[in-house]
């Protein structure tokens, strides 16, 4: 297996220009520019949604990939984020997660909100 030397991401360009191309079905219609408003807005959210699986969870360290094991651990993700968010109090995910790893009374708090 031949490894990277600039690390574990790599950001690599060339001269090669390429082009994607993604099919929409929509029962609105809509104008170009509103149809592009749409798309971007709803990869933003993807996108957030994403990032704090991936930061606050290590989603993508995750090797689980046969079965219902990923899709379940997926629900279990999400509605321990969604949980999380409910919390009223200050801080971040992550300490919020921690929180309520090691003190009882607050994990019980947190599951009364949900």
């Amino acid at each position: 297996m031949r490894r990277n030397k600039c690390g574990p991401v790599c950001n690599q360009t060339t001269d090669k220009t390429t082009t994607e191309t993604a099919y929409y079905l929509l029962s609105a219609s809509l104008s170009p520019k509103r149809f592009n408003e749409v798309v971007r807005s709803h990869w933003g959210v993807e996108n957030r949604l994403h990032w704090r699986l991936d930061i606050v969870m290590n989603e993508d360290q995750d090797r689980r990939r046969l079965g219902n094991g990923p899709n379940n651990l997926a629900v279990l993700r999400h509605m321990a984020i969604n949980v999380m968010q409910k919390d009223p109090t200050k801080g971040s995910l992550r300490g919020k997660f921690k929180r309520a790893a090691w003190d009882d009374t607050y994990l019980a708090q947190l599951l009364a909100l949900f």
